[in-house]
């Protein structure tokens, strides 16, 4: 993977992202981007305030055109189900509409996140 990250560590450090991070917040196709932005743009020097602001820019505009798209960027509003509590996420409802909705929702991440890092 790109900068030494292998995938088995990416994938476990974004395993708690899920189902908004698992309480129906912010979706876990769009925490996702937003660390793949950081990855690309973000900085790592201090006071590089020029590539903070840069970074936070191509944050912004992907969380808009996200939103955009897809109409929000709630977890349980994409859904249209509350996954709110450990509970939920395990009813037959609750497992349908993930697999219905989230990879779509992750194939949109990825085409919006493509354009904006060109």
């Amino acid at each position: 993977m790109q900068d030494g990250l292998e995938l088995d560590t990416a994938l476990r450090l974004a395993n708690g992202f899920g189902g908004g991070m698992r309480c129906g917040e912010l979706c876990g196709a769009v925490t996702g981007a937003v660390m793949a932005i950081g990855l690309k743009c973000g900085f790592c020097i201090e006071n590089d305030f020029e590539q903070k602001n840069y970074c936070n820019k191509k944050s912004y505009e992907f969380i808009e055109r996200f939103s955009e798209a897809n109409g929000s960027i709630i977890c349980r509003e994409l859904l249209k189900i509350d996954v709110r509590c450990p509970a939920d996420h395990a009813t037959p409802e609750s497992q349908a509409a993930h697999k219905a909705v989230c990879r779509r929702l992750v194939t949109s991440a990825a085409k919006i996140l493509d354009n904006l890092l060109i």
